[in-house]
């Protein structure tokens, strides 16, 4: 598996080349945690997890993929780059902490990246024009 940084992926601009360079293109239904789901559970309610979730977010500007132009303005979530597992957390693997494998999404580019549905990704807005008679 190769693995991604945050380095290397704020060297990509537009949002596109963001989403194709994290895409897992897993399969929708598979389970990530199954029952051990209390694990990662835990692990996202950590004191040393939320204040780590604040420095990525501010770091990316509360942007999706840290993308200037697609603020979020609503829930945000907080994507591991590389995706964890139930023994990362348990054996307290350095890397799930460390915001050079972390990026700030939205929940429906969240499920894109995991699931390789470019249709769930926001559009850019597109500019009003003068004499345009149809909102949208």
């Amino acid at each position: 598996m190769t693995i991604r940084t945050y380095r290397e992926l704020s060297r990509l601009e537009t949002f596109e080349e963001r989403f194709r360079y994290l895409a897992l293109r897993g399969d929708v239904g598979r389970s990530t945690f199954g029952f051990d789901r209390h694990i990662n559970q835990q692990f996202y309610t950590s004191r040393e997890w939320r204040q780590l979730r604040h420095h990525v977010i501010a770091r990316d500007l509360g942007c999706d993929l840290g993308v200037d132009g697609y603020e979020i303005h609503g829930q945000l979530l907080i994507h591991h780059i590389n995706p964890i597992t139930a023994q990362s957390i348990v054996h307290s693997d350095p890397d799930i902490l460390d915001p050079e494998f972390l990026i700030t999404t939205t929940q429906m580019t969240h499920n894109a990246l995991h699931f390789g549905d470019e249709r769930l990704l926001p559009r850019p807005l597109v500019p009003r024009r003068h004499g345009d008679t149809k909102l949208w």
